[in-house]
């Protein structure tokens, strides 16, 4: 896999999209998460293995017969209810920015809700804003927790050294917001809002500054706990200029969306 190679002629129509289910593709999500992640975050083809013979997906994407992403979900239940962990999704390089891992979690969304599971679950670095506005803007997910040190400190380049906070995504699929949101008719947002402001490159700086950014995730942590606990819960992203700001409104008055009851204490060590 050339991470650097010429973006192909194919377009997303032409990508097949469907479940994985041999040992050879489930090497081929592996050599697709070294290439994305390197060494020091990849789980071997045995975790896909599990994963499949679990109740969880794994879902590729080809061109002309060649993996060019995968989706890898985990079975989970909580409180007697079954849902999806989604731990990765990966699309090659040349391949990023053509709708590829959209449709990937979209035909994730298919068939979860053909086996009735209602949702899926997955974490994202809350600096990243990118994939902040794909999670809760474009797919309509939800945020209402957040992870310290989530997976702890690695030696993945990917990390710089710090502690790999993370923001749990809750997509809830089958929800008035997300199917507003999948047909461009979102639901209105309530008046009542609060926002948490970063720098809008603070994606960059883990290479350029370090400190910088530890001190962005710092203050990323406290705000978002401080909202959690006080009910809120991140519903979208706003980029202002040099500032993006996510979005949060009280749990109980989302646009299209009734969530079951959380503590955010039950979740804290």
């Amino acid at each position: 896999m050339n991470a650097s190679a010429k973006h192909p002629a194919a377009v997303p129509d032409e990508i097949d999209v469907r479940h994985c289910e041999s040992l050879a593709e489930y090497d081929e999500c592996v050599k697709l998460e070294l290439l994305t992640w390197g060494e020091h975050i990849a789980v071997p083809s045995a975790i896909f293995v599990v994963a499949h013979h679990t109740g969880g997906q794994i879902l590729g994407a080809f061109d002309r017969g060649r993996m060019i992403g995968f989706t890898m979900a985990l079975a989970g239940t909580r409180g007697g209810k079954a849902f999806l962990h989604s731990h990765m999704t990966a699309v090659l390089p040349e391949y990023q920015n053509r709708g590829i891992g959209r449709r990937l979690k979209l035909f994730q969304r298919e068939e979860a809700l053909k086996n009735a599971v209602p949702l899926v679950e997955w974490t994202f670095d809350p600096l990243e804003l990118k994939n902040a506005h794909f999670n809760l803007t474009r797919l309509g997910a939800i945020v209402r927790r957040y992870i310290p040190n989530c997976y702890g400190v690695t030696g993945s380049p990917l990390h710089a050294g710090l502690p790999t906070d993370r923001l749990v995504a809750e997509w809830w699929l089958d929800s008035d917001r997300v199917r507003g949101i999948l047909a461009n008719s979102p639901c209105a947002s309530g008046d009542t809002i609060e926002r948490i402001s970063l720098p809008s490159n603070i994606s960059d700086l883990k290479s350029k500054d370090s400190a910088v950014r530890a001190r962005g995730q710092k203050e990323a942590r406290e705000s978002f706990q401080k909202q959690f606990h006080a009910g809120y819960v991140a519903t979208g992203i706003e980029a202002r200029g040099d500032i993006t700001e996510y979005i949060l409104e009280p749990a109980g008055s989302i646009g299209g969306l009734r969530l079951p009851e959380y503590r955010p204490e039950e979740f804290e060590d």
